[in-house]
């Protein structure tokens, strides 16, 4: 087994704050000022199993393994601009989906003129970005064709790149509506197999120049919350990631222009996802930009009971919790309420976040 070494920040300085004497340099999350910290959980593993310690700032440079300054170098570098947007604070992915089955929406948005009318609506609540999606990968949904799922995506994206400034992004894992969609306008690629359900999907991507969410899923959708299982969900997601970014990077896709979805509800059970969301920041230790996409999902049910239209409270609950941990984008349904909530967590006026 390849040995894997990351780190987690743990212990938030308040904005502002320093490190005490003595303490060392806060950790900066992804080059953000407002994101500090004070101690870290350095979390390894090799063939004898994982292990986990708590440790101060400063005893980081006193680590002997020298993979540390390469990681700690590449969590705390600022992140680039994804779509033209700048990436100094959470930003919003507003949710399109233009399908019959979708779990959360029930198909309210399968027709055009919905899709769109409900597109703009969010740009009018503050989404920072629109994610529009054909074919529903909810635990249990079927495939559709390609021919299927552009008649359905294209017109939308078409109206919308007409209608609104707002950059979009086509949430699909088929190389030929990826394409389709940048020729049309999409400035993002959201794939939830990470580039690997069509085998052309890698240069279809570094072909097109745009960056891609990789994501995070445990067999396809059709099986994967068949009792998912894995030896560390943390480290084992990072080593995906790792293997992820290694391939794509030689695909030529840069590595900035690579965002990482740890695939909340994609093959999870319940102790999965909130293990996962509690440790978000380790991910920062690739490199690479964060998203999130929480909102709605059941393991808020499980939580608290109640369906898809009764889960805001915990979806804004989760997204804070992923931005407190430095996730740059936040894909939730509900944008307004979102902002919201994001605007008292930032401690600055709604209106301040356009």
């Amino acid at each position: 087994m390849t040995s894997t070494l990351a780190v987690r920040p743990i212990v938030e300085l308040a904005r502002g704050a320093t490190a005490g004497e003595g303490d060392g340099r806060p950790l900066r999350l992804a080059g953000r000022s407002d994101l500090t910290f004070a101690a870290a959980e350095i979390m390894a593993r090799d063939a004898t199993g994982s292990r986990r310690r708590v440790v101060a700032t400063a005893a980081l440079k006193t680590e002997p393994d020298p993979r540390l300054a390469v990681l700690l170098a590449e969590l705390e570098r600022p992140r680039a601009a994804i779509a033209g947007i700048a990436l100094d604070r959470p930003r919003l992915m507003g949710i399109i989906n233009v399908t019959p089955d979708s779990f959360a929406d029930g198909g309210r948005y399968f027709d055009a003129e919905a899709a769109v009318a409900h597109a703009l609506k969010l740009v009018a609540e503050g989404a920072d970005i629109l994610d529009i999606g054909g074919e529903s990968t909810r635990p249990g949904a079927s495939p559709i064709t390609v021919e299927e799922e552009c008649r359905r995506v294209l017109p939308v994206i078409g109206r919308l790149v007409a209608e609104t400034q707002v950059p979009l992004a086509i949430d699909t894992r088929n190389s030929e509506v990826m394409l389709r969609a940048a020729d049309a306008g999409v400035r993002l690629i959201n794939d939830v197999s990470a580039l690997r359900h069509d085998p052309e999907s890698l240069a279809t991507v570094a072909g097109t120049g745009l960056p891609v969410v990789l994501m995070h899923a445990l067999g396809d959708p059709r099986t994967m919350q068949d009792a998912p299982r894995y030896n560390d969900v943390v480290l084992d997601i990072y080593d995906f990631f790792a293997e992820r970014v290694a391939t794509s990077v030689a695909a030529g896709i840069p590595k900035s222009r690579l965002i990482l979805d740890p695939g909340i509800g994609f093959g999870k059970t319940l102790g999965h996802n909130l293990e996962l969301l509690a440790s978000l920041s380790a991910f920062h230790g690739l490199g690479c930009a964060l998203m999130l996409g929480a909102s709605r999902k059941s393991f808020i049910g499980h939580l608290s009971g109640g369906g898809p239209s009764d889960r805001l409270p915990g979806s804004l609950a989760a997204a804070l919790i992923g931005a407190a941990q430095g996730v740059a984008l936040l894909r939730v349904h509900d944008v307004a309420a979102t902002r919201q909530a994001l605007a008292v967590w930032l401690g600055r006026e709604a209106r301040a976040l356009s």
